[in-house]
């Protein structure tokens, strides 16, 4: 299988690492995008690494994709497929990480924008109950359930969910709709609305997380 590698970020506080936070960025792009993200979240997680894995599928304009997307077709089916194809490439990833640090599922944060988030999403409520992360963050993305949603046998970490309400690339709607999804099964959901913001994150949504961030590493 491919493995994947991308920026890191060592400890803020010149320690061994006591928290993972693992970013996937959005289509055509690459892990030194979200890697920025770091520096906004460092002081709130002082022990912890970053890491940003580049997606392991190249694109004709060139930067990454976590998978191929069907722009003249049905795009909602190729994102379905496509998460579900991508989903053990992550897996793998966080496995290795594990493994190799020794931190625990539940003192890893999965966040992503775009497809990146569409993946986090995807792939933090299709984990076992014993390998439950500290928390997801889905900016601007989709939610597609794992087989087996709602089951006692999968993870059920704490989501925020942040969007521009005026993204015209991915519909603010299916944050939205997400938000539903997951708080009627019983999972605890901060969710936020960027108003005037498009396909980015603003300010207001990247405190949003933050504030998140500090709710869900002191548990």
């Amino acid at each position: 299988m491919i493995k994947l590698s991308g920026p890191m970020l060592a400890p803020a506080n010149g320690g061994a690492p006591d928290s993972a936070v693992v970013l996937l960025h959005g289509y055509g792009s690459d892990g030194n995008d979200l890697i920025g993200l770091a520096p906004h979240w460092q002081s709130v997680l002082p022990g912890a690494m970053f890491v940003a894995p580049h997606a392991p599928i190249g694109t004709e304009m060139g930067g990454f994709q976590w998978f191929p997307i069907d722009w003249t077709g049905d795009r909602v089916a190729s994102r379905q497929t496509g998460v579900l194809a991508a989903r053990p490439v992550v897996e793998e990833f966080l496995t290795d990480l594990w493994n190799q640090t020794g931190i625990a599922p539940e003192r890893t944060l999965l966040g992503g924008f775009s497809q990146g988030a569409m993946m986090a999403l995807h792939v933090g409520t299709a984990l076992p109950a014993d390998q439950r992360l500290m928390g997801i963050i889905g900016f601007s993305g989709a939610y597609l359930p794992p087989d087996g949603f709602g089951a006692g046998s999968l993870a059920r970490p704490p989501v925020c969910l942040v969007h521009g309400d005026v993204d015209e690339v991915v519909d603010p709607n299916l944050s939205a709709e997400a938000n539903s999804v997951l708080s009627e099964a019983g999972y605890n959901v901060s969710y936020h609305v960027s108003r005037g913001a498009g396909h980015g994150i603003a300010p207001d949504g990247l405190s949003f997380a933050t504030d998140f961030i500090a709710r869900v590493s002191k548990k």
